[in-house]
């Protein structure tokens, strides 16, 4: 396993493959893999044989899609695609961040906010995040 590998195991608690995310989204894996071409999530390839896996922590329960403005829990969309991931990884990508590289930015822990930008956007903070983000230019 290579460095970078290893520092994305080190970072990402839960990995789901394409599968196990069309599981959890009550989609057919066809529609997950349109969702990754539209860059609304983004995975990297791991393992032997290297299998396409997402962070886990990019879906959230259907009612809090958008943490800022959570709504009554429904149980016909029990999970969803966090809302604000996806604006968030074009200006990654538009700093010049590979998929590997925008995982190990949402998930390297920062003192300043504090925790991680991935939980920060999982609790609303998609402002701050975005500008920081931005800051990578």
């Amino acid at each position: 396993m290579n460095d970078s590998a290893e520092t994305l195991d080190r970072l990402v608690d839960e990995w789901l493959t394409v599968p196990d995310v069309a599981d959890r989204l009550g989609l057919d894996a066809s529609k997950v893999r349109r969702i990754v071409q539209e860059r609304r999530i983004i995975g990297v390839r791991r393992g032997d044989p290297r299998i396409f896996v997402v962070p886990a922590a990019f879906l959230v329960p259907g009612h809090l899609a958008n943490p800022a403005q959570p709504t009554a829990p429904d149980a016909d969309q029990p999970w969803t695609v966090l809302a604000s991931l996806q604006g968030t990884l074009t200006v990654l990508s538009d700093a010049g961040f590979t998929d590997e590289a925008a995982i190990e930015w949402l998930f390297t822990p920062d003192d300043s906010l504090p925790g991680t930008p991935i939980e920060a956007l999982r609790t609303g903070r998609k402002t701050e995040i975005r500008r920081r983000a931005a800051a990578e230019l």
